[in-house]
């Protein structure tokens, strides 16, 4: 039993003593002794990768001697530092691959190489080639990358890019030198960080406070150099709140913020009138939009103060001579009114307003009667073409018999619609009429207007025709009088733009078509086509807003009864009217926004352009009785129109003094350049 229990202790104590020595071993493995002496490179090379077991592949440009020698054992990692730190001295690089073989190559050809891209230096701190993207914040990349590419090593492989869209940095060359390049760019940045405050005003305008302080600022670094402009602060007024944003350095804020609060101070007087020049709205509206707003500014400023305050009174005028407003109120109320003044006082867009109105109508109509009479009291009377047999037979008497009195045959013809043949005895007459009548007629109308974003604008083309209205009379009927009022007849266009965001308007449009169709015994008969509507269209499209199509056929026909109807010989005891018309009736619209002056003028020269175009085709024509009159002719765009001297020496009774001097003047300046000539 005691001899089992010794073999054991002698087995454990042996096992003890090996377990020690492979330990001693393994640290005595784990340490190398670096000392070359007037070596060759490719040597060295082979040597560490015998004791670091690695792969190397050497470039063929790897060559030399190196002299090294060092007196401490270093372990496997200070030995593969020690190994990168000689490659480097001697120009050349380690790049490790992802299978674990290294590959020396040049320095400068390193940063092309499949060197690892990092994010975080702390795991690359020798002379390692890596490459490391660094975001930056507050700093211009394109400003920060020349000074970082003077301390980066550009001849060992080193190099620095920027990309401007994302602001950052990338930077390849040794761990060490790119983690100090990190540094630097971390403590630039931080130093450029700038933090914003906001300052509240009591008394003062943000917008008066924030160009008093900016005025300030310009003097001061007027005349120190420009890199100041760094450490100088940025101030922002914030008039819905009026309060002053500040950005840049602590001191700067502190510096502003202090001066700020220090101006932020009520006014000794009661008063702070202000004058605003308008440049595009009418004061006298503006005017009533401010006293509404003020009252409700001022009785908000009382609830919230719990008392009204006498001090906020403001008076606003209007002077329309000079379209400008007049205000006195406290400076809050004040920014509030000028912020609403800056927003109103603005260019209102135009629209132009182009209709084509097209009305085609074609009618046709033929008539055909007879009528005949007889001494026995037979015959056959039809009024409907105004001509009468009785009146026709009683002239062609007075002419048979040798009268000289013509007036009932004249009358009888006046009456007669196309044409007649009959025949007139001495016991009986007949007449056959008959008349064919066509008719057309062809409306192009083309009205235009131009007005402003949302107002109404109207146009109108025709005549006024009186329309009886009411009539009186006393009972003795000796003081009658009648009212009369007068309708416009033409063409009619009102219209009223509304611009919707992007380039379409919303209009709502009243075109009117009116003519005199006729009269009647009571008044006179009006023709009206008419559409009222409102429609959405983009700018510079066509449609159409209205039209009308219509066609209508009648036929009459007057005949004496059984006699009318027999077949044939019914026809000598009829009176037939047909007609036929048809009308064509087609609006369209166009809108255009005009939103700047090149628009209106490019428009208004198309307009212009037009009408010079027809005068001088009516010009070319020329007046068929006067050949050698010219027709009267627009200049062309652009030009002056400018009197003739000599049209003043023939007529200098129609120019007033000034003018008859300025002429004299143009007159001997134009014959002296003659004589020079």
């Amino acid at each position: 039993m005691i001899l089992g229990i010794k073999k054991k202790l002698v087995r454990l104590i042996g096992a003890s003593v090996f377990i020690l020595f492979a330990q001693s071993t393994l640290v005595q493995a784990a340490e190398f002794s670096a000392s070359f002496k007037n070596a060759d490179l490719n040597e060295f090379i082979n040597i560490v990768g015998k004791n670091l077991q690695k792969t190397i592949v050497l470039d063929p440009a790897v060559r030399g001697k190196i002299n090294v020698r060092s007196y401490d054992l270093l372990n496997e990692k200070q030995y593969y530092q020690f190994f990168l730190n000689v490659l480097e001295v001697y120009g050349f690089a380690v790049v490790e691959m992802e299978s674990g073989i290294l590959k020396v190559i040049k320095s400068k050809d390193a940063k092309v190489a499949a060197i690892p891209v990092i994010d975080d230096g702390n795991q690359y701190k020798g002379d390692e080639m890596v490459t490391r993207v660094v975001p930056v914040i507050n700093v211009s990349v394109r400003e920060l990358a020349p000074l970082l590419r003077q301390l980066n090593d550009s001849a060992g492989g080193g190099n620095v890019v920027h990309y401007d869209p994302s602001n950052v940095i990338m930077i390849t060359g040794r761990a060490a030198v790119v983690n100090r390049l990190v540094k630097i760019i971390q403590r630039v940045d931080r130093a450029g960080d700038q933090e914003v405050d906001i300052v509240k005003l009591k008394f003062a305008s943000a917008l008066d406070m924030v160009n008093m302080i900016n005025s300030i600022q310009q003097t001061s670094t007027s005349s120190k150099n420009s890199s100041t402009s760094v450490l100088k602060p940025r101030l922002v007024a914030d008039e819905r709140t009026n309060s002053v944003i500040i950005s840049g350095e602590p001191n700067t804020r502190a510096r502003v913020i202090k001066l700020v609060k220090s101006l932020d101070n009520e006014l000794k007087n009661n008063g702070n009138t202000r004058v605003f020049y308008l440049k595009y709205a009418n004061a006298k509206e503006v005017v009533q939009v401010l006293s509404g707003v003020s009252q409700g500014l001022e009785e908000a400023s009382g609830k919230s103060s719990g008392s009204a305050n006498k001090d906020a009174n403001v008076n606003i005028q209007a002077h329309e001579a000079t379209n400008s407003i007049i205000i006195s109120a406290q400076p809050a109320l004040m920014s509030s009114l000028s912020s609403i003044i800056h927003q109103l006082d603005i260019r209102r867009a135009q629209v132009l307003v182009e209709a084509i109105i097209v009305e085609v109508s074609e009618g046709d109509g033929v008539n055909l009667s007879v009528q005949w009479a007889s001494t026995s009291g037979l015959g056959t009377q039809f009024n409907d073409n105004g001509a009468s047999i009785g009146d026709l037979a009683a002239g062609v008497y007075a002419i048979d018999n040798d009268s000289d009195d013509y007036e009932d045959l004249a009358s009888t013809i006046s009456s007669i619609s196309g044409g007649i043949a009959g025949y007139v005895g001495s016991d009986w007459a007949m007449i056959l009429q008959a008349l064919s009548s066509t008719s057309t007629s062809n409306i192009l109308a083309t009205p235009s207007l131009t007005t402003l974003d949302n107002q109404e604008a109207s146009f109108i083309v025709g005549d006024e025709v009186p329309v009886l209205t009411g009539s009186t009379s006393s009972s003795t009927n000796d003081n009658p009088f009648q009212t009369i009022e007068r309708k416009e007849v033409g063409i009619k266009l009102k219209v009223t733009p509304q611009i919707n965001e992007g380039d379409s308007v919303q209009m709502v449009i009243e075109q009117e078509v009116s003519s005199i169709q006729g009269q009647t015994s009571v008044d006179v008969v009006f023709a009206t086509r008419s559409v009222k509507t409102t429609v959405l269209a983009k700018s510079g499209e066509t449609i159409v807003i209205g039209g009308l199509i219509d066609e209508e056929v009648n036929e009459s026909v007057d005949k004496v009864p059984i006699l009318g109807d027999i077949p044939y010989i019914g026809w000598l005891f009829r009176s037939t009217k047909s007609s036929t018309e048809k009308r064509n009736l087609m609006i369209f619209l166009r809108a255009t926004i005009i939103r700047d002056d090149q628009t209106m003028r490019e428009l208004s020269k198309r307009k212009y352009s037009l009408m010079r175009d027809v005068q001088l085709g009516e010009d070319e024509k020329g007046l068929a009785l006067m050949p050698d009159s010219n027709m009267p002719l627009l200049p062309e765009w652009g030009q002056s129109v400018e009197i003739d001297p000599d049209t003043f020496m023939s007529h200098p009774e129609v120019f007033s003094d000034e003018e008859v001097n300025r002429l004299n003047k143009q007159k001997v300046t134009t014959k002296e350049a003659d004589l020079a000539i």
